[in-house]
């Protein structure tokens, strides 16, 4: 409500559209204790866009009819989220806590409590607002963190002129009452019944909060070790088992005054049948821990790489960095503000040992989740409807589970060896903007980057195995999918410690083979590339473990219906325009035939003729970036035992994009998948150009400019939908925008008109726009795209998608520019009028609606009555298989820059 107005700025929505306007994005979030409003802006206009802010907190206005508009929006975000199963488990644990402690109650709001119960009461919700902001918002219990150019003394004056009106009542800082359980919430074992396939153990335990020992760091030290992945650890006997797939372990929930310890577990169908036994488990590695007593080269190790990595840290963007401190200063005292608790230095036994002793049998949650639960529980959670049961789990049977459980060879983890040693910098040995192409033979290419910005003792690799097997079909498609997996399955145990040293590497499908990426401290960074390249050269498929992973990827598909319906509006619209997108319904049926032995006969195919897009970047040398490359290609396709050959030229891959018709509308209804969804959802994708600079710049202009407005109008006035947003979309090379939005209100054809009207109404202010407006968005636009990348892993994104889309226009930021700085207004409003305003001759719209349960006999009537479209889409791959496609940037030679 404090971003609507304020009484010096009261006209609706002008702080989000002046920040949008000038190149920043504004939000607020409230967690357990404390909210935290933010806004970044161009440097520019940061006077002003602080003047606005602050008035928040001097003079918000909280109008009658805008408090009645964002009840709804805040109704329609609490529907959007009822059927997620991370808030029904989160309000579940809230729910079996003592009724009058805070941490019992609904943790965000519905039309019933904000509109309907406060009426019933004789309550006025707007006045309510007030009585809630004057007892909370005083001086005293904020704090504020301003990030600008300036000298600090001038920050320091705009900050005392902008902000010296805050109230100062000298509130108290609120305080959670003590512990929200009570024996009769502890000892207890909670099956529930979840939205989507899968079984999740959750085990928690109240605990003292971190924060008072945040420099001897007890949780984190044993969650260091509850948590590790590496052989002999929990994860690693519970994978070998066949039982687990995923474990997560550390504090959660935490306040000041209380907090819990959080072990989560994600189990397979076996080792759902095993649950005692992984419980039992859990407590012998606990017992274990006791019985080593606290080891202090764990925490000196533990110390050491936090130490590096404080010291190292990737530069993020000002507006993270500012959330991050105001948080910050909440809880720490001022020496500790920049640091928090990312560096535990006093190594404490004590301190660990007591942590320790409250992951005891006595007071212990576990919350068991599994759809087999189904028609076998007596209780139903008020606000989400999580169907659930409670039993009291006593200590003495607890201690049988653990007389039970296997022999399990439980140990502690062995001395990190891919802890950095050598965090030197090295020489550039030419200063270049922009990668270079360093090598290029017929079975690679390597593209080449030496870190001339950020001076950190770290690298970026990325390797693209592009194989024409691989998406030749959705059987290839699903079978390099596994393939991925269980090479990371193999190494997990290795590379974990790699990953908590803070060297990270991944191995994903994409649509045309798989991808390598290592980014992290180069020091050891060539030691763990040739493990991961000796697993994938040597692949062998272990029977045991490919159906863990067939298990898991089952469940994966089978939860696309429960994906929200814009999510499977954007997957139809994918569906519909890349040419080589295969359907999830027909991977789902492959997938349920597999055998292992497919996938032994298919690896091999796989890798037989391949081509190699390499990117290094980082603190590495150009001889190092060449070796790293020739050792590829040796093992591939030049060793003893090597089976990779080169592509033939008719092999290498494309990406294809359809070429919607100008002048013609699109559209193709679906029901959604989930019959229990209530929500519909619309997506409005006008097609406009393929890579060109001044329709890119004209594209991203127009973006800029309707972005805020579509927002305002179609969710704050109309509050059609909490999920209303305007972006750019960019289909390799090939750009539009897309209109997004989520609704109970309304079914999308209804939307839709919405959408059109927005349009039409939206004309009129790119002809009313001044002179002075028009020049203001466009610096905006300028000042965001001259924003220098602020890490490695960014700069490094940034040209690997060049790379990955075959555009490789590296300077794209500087022409884009250039081509701002020469266009007029006029040509913005042609733009509009050829490419997006509703009925132009070559405007190019294709709608996706996707019906909720609440709007199915909309859909019937949509699906088979007529509509105001060009072109009902009945079936997307007779529609596909008619359209001719875009040419592909990719795979064309003529197209490398030497």
């Amino acid at each position: 409500m404090l971003f609507y107005a304020s009484e010096k700025y009261p006209l609706e929505d002008s702080y989000s559209k002046y920040i949008a306007e000038h190149g920043g994005s504004t939000n607020a979030f409230t967690s357990s204790e404390q909210t935290n409003y933010y806004f970044d802006v161009n440097n520019d206009c940061f006077e002003e866009a602080l003047d606005r802010f602050a008035q928040f907190f001097i003079k918000p206005l909280m109008s009658a009819d805008a408090t009645s508009r964002e009840i709804k929006a805040v109704d329609s975000e609490n529907r959007k989220n009822l059927l997620s199963d991370a808030r029904r488990m989160d309000q579940l644990q809230k729910h079996l806590s003592i009724e009058g402690h805070p941490f019992h109650k609904f943790s965000t709001g519905n039309w019933d409590t904000l509109e309907v119960r406060p009426k019933a009461r004789g309550l006025d919700t707007r006045q309510e607002l007030f009585k809630f902001y004057e007892e909370n918002y005083s001086a005293n219990l904020m704090h504020l963190v301003v990030y600008g150019k300036e000298n600090i003394d001038e920050i320091q004056n705009l900050v005392e002129l902008k902000f010296q009106d805050i109230r100062n009542t000298e509130r108290s800082c609120f305080r959670c009452p003590g512990e929200p359980c009570t024996s009769e919430h502890l000892q207890v074992l909670v099956r529930s019944v979840p939205i989507k396939e899968g079984h999740k153990l959750g085990i928690a335990w109240p605990i003292t909060p971190e924060i008072h020992h945040y420099k001897e760091g007890p949780c984190r030290y044993l969650s260091h070790l509850i948590g590790h992945e590496g052989e002999g650890s929990l994860f690693y006997v519970l994978k070998t088992l066949g039982w687990a797939t995923g474990l997560f372990a550390g504090e959660a929930d935490w306040t000041l005054e209380f907090s819990f310890f959080d072990v989560v577990i994600h189990l397979t169908d076996a080792g759902h049948e095993h649950m005692q036994d992984v419980v039992g488990l859990l407590f012998k590695y606990i017992r274990l821990l006791q019985q080593s007593g606290i080891c202090k080269w764990i925490f000196d190790e533990l110390s050491s790489v936090c130490e590096t990595k404080f010291h190292y840290q990737d530069k993020v963007t000002p507006v993270n960095y500012a959330v991050h401190l105001a948080c910050n200063m909440q809880v720490y005292p001022p020496r500790d503000w920049l640091v928090g608790s990312s560096l535990p230095s006093k190594f404490s036994p004590g301190t660990i040992q007591m942590a320790l002793e409250e992951l005891s049998i006595d007071n212990v949650r576990i919350f068991w989740e599994s759809k087999k639960f189904e028609g076998h529980t007596d209780k139903v959670e008020p606000w989400y409807g999580t169907a659930y049961s409670v039993e009291k789990v006593t200590p003495s049977m607890i201690e049988e589970w653990m007389l039970c459980a296997v022999n399990d060879n439980l140990h502690l983890p062995a001395p990190n060896v891919f802890i950095p040693t050598d965090l030197s910098l090295k020489a550039a040995q030419e200063m270049v903007k922009f990668p270079v192409l360093l090598r290029k033979a017929s079975c690679s290419r390597l593209w080449y980057k030496s870190d001339t910005m950020f001076s950190t003792p770290k690298a970026y690799v990325k390797i693209d195995f592009n194989c024409p097997h691989a998406g030749n079909s959705p059987e290839a498609h699903v079978l390099t999918d596994i393939f991925t997996r269980l090479l990371m399955d193999y190494l997990n145990e290795y590379a974990y410690y790699a990953k908590v040293a803070g060297l990270y590497y991944g191995i994903n499908r994409n649509d045309w083979g798989f991808q390598v990426t290592l980014i992290g401290y180069n020091d050891k960074l060539r030691t763990l590339l040739e493990t991961v390249l000796g697993k994938i050269a040597i692949f062998e498929v272990k029977t045991e473990r490919f159906f863990v992973v067939k298990e898991t990827l089952t469940k994966e598909y089978q939860n696309f219906k429960f994906q929200q319906p814009y999510e499977q509006a954007m997957y139809y619209c994918s569906l519909v325009l890349q040419d080589h997108k295969w359907p999830w319904m027909e991977e789902l049926d492959i997938l349920l035939h597999l055998e292992a032995e497919d996938l032994a006969k298919f690896a091999p195919k796989l890798l037989s003729r391949a081509f190699l897009e390499c990117y290094v970047a980082g603190n590495i040398q150009t001889s190092e970036a060449e070796s790293m490359v020739q050792y590829i290609e040796d093992i591939f396709f030049s060793g003893p035992n090597s089976a990779c050959k080169p592509l033939f030229p008719s092999q290498h891959v494309t990406n294809r994009v359809v070429k919607l018709e100008r002048g013609m509308s699109y559209f193709y209804p679906a029901e959604g998948l989930n019959p229990d969804n209530e929500n519909s959802a619309l997506v409005h994708y006008i097609q406009v150009h393929r890579d060109d600079f001044l329709l890119n710049v004209k594209l991203q202009l127009f973006a800029l400019i309707a972005k805020q407005s579509a927002f305002h109008q179609l969710r704050s006035v109309e509050q059609l939908g909490y999920i209303t947003s305007l972006m750019q979309r960019n289909d390799s090379g090939i750009y539009g925008i897309w209109i997004i939005i989520q609704s109970t209100v309304k079914g999308p054809g209804h939307i839709d008109l919405r959408v059109e009207a927005f349009l039409k109404t939206f004309e009129s202010k790119l002809y009313e726009m001044t002179s002075d407006e028009f020049k203001n968005n466009v610096n905006a636009l300028i000042d965001m795209k001259l924003e220098k990348h602020k890490n490695l892993k960014e700069e490094s994104g940034f040209y690997w998608q060049e790379i990955h889309d075959g555009t490789l226009k590296f300077d794209r930021k500087e022409l884009e520019v250039a081509a701002l700085r020469q266009l007029t207004q006029q040509e913005l409003i042609d733009f509009f009028n050829d490419h997006i305003k509703v009925g132009a001759p070559q405007r190019k719209s294709l709608s996706i609606g996707v019906y909720g349960n609440l709007h199915s006999s909309e859909y019937t009537a949509d699906k088979s009555g007529p509509v105001h479209y060009s072109v009902k889409i009945d079936d997307i791959f007779s529609f596909r298989r008619s359209q001719p496609l875009y040419g592909s940037f990719r795979g064309v030679s003529g197209h490398v820059k030497l």
